[in-house]
């Protein structure tokens, strides 16, 4: 069921057109996907779905199965993997690309075109040493998170569905396939224009930027200088999405120019964590030997990998000092991003002096104690303004030195005192700004292991409890919890 229209439709029916394919050939590889055998549905989300005007349910039909998985095409489908190449951990690498990823083409729906992907779908021209298959644990990762971000208010690209095989798939051990549909208004990244820059192709640069602008930036078509406007604005968008990462303790763990989206979009999921114990030089790729990608360098490396898209750019822009003008943006978009989402998160109302070493204290505190993250900021929306030691100690029990948060908590009132905040009030608005639930890695390999067994109703559940993040959901306490100690010999790595 189409549920814009109303009208029932097949999976051979999906009305799909493909903008990326009327770009050159040198820019994509037509190719259909590789089947998998006797593929099996495993999970949908219904906010994705929604997107795109379908239902759900429908998805889990043989014929939705068939073309999310690339046992068959849609009639108007038009399969194809993008080139593309980037930085890799700072490195340049050289032409990369989809190397398991296939698109389908576009679909429509109320907010705009969504491009179709398959990931996982086969080899490519672009696979190098690689089988062009995903394994069922990094496809549950990359759905679950994907959908998670997104309820988060974090802009990210999306995950429909997941389907799975038997097929045997060697990685560090023998693992079974899966594929996941992923869908954004575009994949273009970073390093699309890379690539053209650095094999000095600057027709194919400058065609890729007017489809990027006529498609997505359309009110910078008539600028004086389009193409420069296009690198500010990616560089605002990108600051921003970090701020939105630091305020909720994601690690993306592999910020590499190939995974970063020209939409300011969360891209790629792999070796991603959330933060737990509080470090900010937390490292969650272990691929990730010298910490380029811990938490606290996620900022420096969004702007480092802004820099690398301004100058592939340059050759459009024009001058060294019109791109740094544009690059300029980033200090500030992401200072003032972030600023707005603390006060929200300490449910603060104005902007006041001594605010910044408010926050300053309160992540020394964090950093000294290592208390959690996602239960701190929670549970902090529960603080009283006149309460005692009794009522403090679900949050104050979180840190070592007692004395140091007792010391930071006065601070905190004083600073509530200043605007007359109501508890209640305050309350309300900080579980709006604090989820209570996020896709720790312990619930996700939870999870992943049930589904490695056959059963799906846990990757079920944990979804319905992460597409709400900020309710209380009573029944879903345990969701909440601190992490086991096994939890923390958990390792994730770019092995998917």
């Amino acid at each position: 069921m189409n549920i814009c229209t109303g009208t029932a439709i097949t999976a051979d029916e999906l009305p799909f057109n493909n903008s990326f394919a009327e770009l050159p050939p040198a820019f994509h590889t037509r190719l259909m996907p590789t089947p998998l055998p006797a593929p099996t549905f495993i999970a949908a989300s219904a906010p994705a779905a929604a997107l795109v005007g379908l239902e759900p349910q429908d998805l889990a039909g043989q014929d939705f199965v068939d073309v999310f998985t690339g046992n068959k095409v849609a009639v108007r489908s038009q399969p194809l993997s993008a080139v593309y190449s980037g930085h890799q951990f700072g490195v340049w690498a050289g032409q990369l690309g989809d190397g398991r990823a296939i698109t389908l083409g576009d679909l429509p729906g109320e907010g705009g075109q969504m491009e179709i992907q398959l990931k996982g779908a086969g080899l490519t021209p672009y696979s190098r040493m690689g089988d062009g298959r995903a394994v069922l644990r990094s496809s549950l990762r990359e759905f679950l998170c994907s959908e998670a971000m997104a309820a988060l208010g974090i802009p990210t690209t999306r995950a429909l569905m997941v389907t799975g095989s038997h097929q045997p798939i060697m990685r560090e051990s023998v693992e079974t396939a899966a594929v996941v549909t992923r869908m954004a208004p575009t994949f273009v990244r970073f390093g699309s224009f890379e690539h053209w820059y650095h094999r000095g192709r600057q027709d194919e640069l400058r065609i890729l930027a007017d489809y990027v602008i006529k498609n997505w930036y359309p009110e910078f078509a008539g600028a004086a200088n389009p193409y420069k406007e296009l690198l500010a604005e990616v560089t605002r968008r990108t600051a921003r999405m970090i701020a939105g990462w630091q305020a909720v303790g994601f690690m993306h763990g592999v910020m590499n120019t190939d995974n970063m989206s020209i939409l300011g979009l969360t891209l790629d999921y792999g070796p991603f964590g959330f933060m737990e114990a509080f470090d900010a030089n937390h490292i969650c790729n272990h691929t990730d030997q010298g910490g380029r990608y811990s938490y606290a360098n996620q900022v420096p490396v969004g702007h480092w990998n802004c820099y690398a898209l301004g100058n592939a750019l340059l050759p459009l822009i024009g001058t060294p000092e019109e791109a740094e003008e544009a690059l300029d943006a980033y200090r500030p978009a992401f200072g003032a991003k972030l600023d707005e989402l603390l006060h929200a998160k300490l449910g603060l109302l104005d902007v006041r002096e001594g605010d910044e070493a408010l926050f300053d204290d309160m992540f020394k505190l964090l950093q000294a104690n290592h208390a959690d993250f996602t239960l701190f900021f929670r549970r902090l929306g529960e603080l009283k303004l006149d309460g005692d030691l009794g009522q403090d100690a679900p949050l104050r029990d979180l840190f070592l030195d007692r004395a140091a948060f007792d010391a930071w908590a006065l601070q905190y009132r004083a600073r509530l005192r200043l605007e007359n905040s109501s508890d209640e009030r305050r309350r309300a608005a900080m579980h709006r700004a604090n989820p209570k639930y996020v896709l720790r890695n312990y619930l996700a390999q939870t999870a992943i292991e049930q589904a490695q067994n056959g059963d799906y109703s846990g990757v079920h559940k944990l979804l319905g409890v992460l597409e709400r993040p900020f309710d209380d959901q009573p029944e879903n306490e345990a969701y909440a919890a601190m992490p086991p100690d096994w939890a923390a010999h958990l390792e994730v790595s770019c092995s998917s």
